[in-house]
């Protein structure tokens, strides 16, 4: 030491060793300040990182959430849209649908109708066919009698012309009479006819109401088919101008059966687009029968009921359409039951 040229003084070499042992402490301290700096730095910037983090996670969240709410309207909006379409689709498939059903119903309507102006059809032909069976064999039955009277009366001309012929006083035998057809009777005085049972007459109200009680009324012709009570068509011994005094304020087609003031029979009077009309009743043989038709009938409702269906006469085509009642408050034929 100081021997060598090249050999530092002992202070140098002391100061030399001073210094890097500062240098190496200073560089220690440096070390442990860089790391206590970073540490410091990491923990400052670490809660800055995880701030900006967690600011960029809302930042995320919220723009997810505003994407998913802008989703959800943007779906909401296209399920009205789709709503509105299916409403519509809905809506006019009705309408189609109601205008189909409304078709068919008219169409089902149309064949009822039509079904029920057939069956119409067949009743009135059915009712015109009974009514002409019944017609043709009440002429058929009418013809028999007839064909039996002029039998029985030919017969008992046959005797009486062989008798006269014995005693010399021969004469020809007269031929029967023909029957009168359908005549409209008016408010005129009848006069009395030769060869009836019943003829007209002048037979006072008293002797028609006894004829009435001892003969009619036990037959029950006026009243209604259960005899429950009297038909409403049925009117006591009137007058023909009260009875078109009745029929006066009714309408065409309006009838009424009253019992004649002048004869033992009855009198059908009749309301006609033209006037009033009166056919004579004739009630011998425990029958009723038009003066000059041919059919007869057990009673006077089912002469009516008949003419409901079959005009009186060909010509006047009278139908039975209505009858003519009571007036309020008074019985026209209370006498006839009393």
């Amino acid at each position: 030491m100081g021997e060598h040229p090249n050999d530092k003084p002992y202070d140098q070499i002391c100061d030399e060793i001073i210094a890097e042992r500062a240098a190496r402490q200073a560089q220690k301290e440096a070390e442990e300040l860089r790391a206590k700096k970073e540490a410091e730095l990491e923990r400052r910037f670490s809660g800055m990182y995880m701030e900006k983090e967690e600011a960029d996670r809302l930042e995320k969240a919220k723009k997810a959430a505003a994407l998913e709410k802008s989703q959800q309207e943007e779906l909401k909006r296209r399920e009205e849209e789709e709503r509105q379409k299916a409403e519509e689709e809905v809506r006019r498939l009705e309408g189609e649908r109601a205008q189909q059903i409304y078709m068919s119903l008219k169409e089902v309507q149309r064949q009822q109708k039509h079904q029920d102006n057939v069956e119409k059809v067949w009743q009135d032909s059915l009712k015109k066919s009974k009514a002409a069976d019944h017609r043709r064999r009440s002429l058929a039955k009418q013809t028999r009698e007839d064909h039996c009277r002029r039998s029985v009366k030919a017969l008992e001309r046959g005797r009486v012309a062989a008798m006269t012929k014995a005693f010399g006083d021969e004469k020809p035998a007269l031929p029967p009479k023909p029957k009168p057809r359908n005549l409209t009777l008016t408010c005129e005085p009848l006069q009395r006819q030769s060869g009836a049972r019943r003829s007209l007459s002048s037979s006072s109200r008293k002797d028609i109401i006894r004829w009435f009680k001892e003969e009619q009324l036990s037959l029950r012709v006026c009243f209604q088919d259960n005899n429950s009570r009297i038909s409403p068509w049925f009117h006591g011994i009137i007058s023909c101008q009260e009875a078109e005094d009745l029929l006066s304020e009714v309408s065409p087609g309006t009838f009424l059966v009253r019992v004649s003031e002048r004869i033992f029979g009855y009198v059908l009077s009749y309301k006609s687009s033209e006037g009033f009309k009166h056919f004579l009743i004739d009630a011998t043989d425990n029958c009723y029968m038009l003066l000059g038709d041919q059919i007869k009938f057990a009673t006077l409702g089912e002469m009516v009921e008949y003419h409901k269906e079959e005009p009186i006469t060909p010509s006047g085509g009278e139908l039975l359409l209505h009858a003519c009642g009571q007036k309020p408050g008074a019985l026209d034929y209370a006498d006839l039951f009393t």
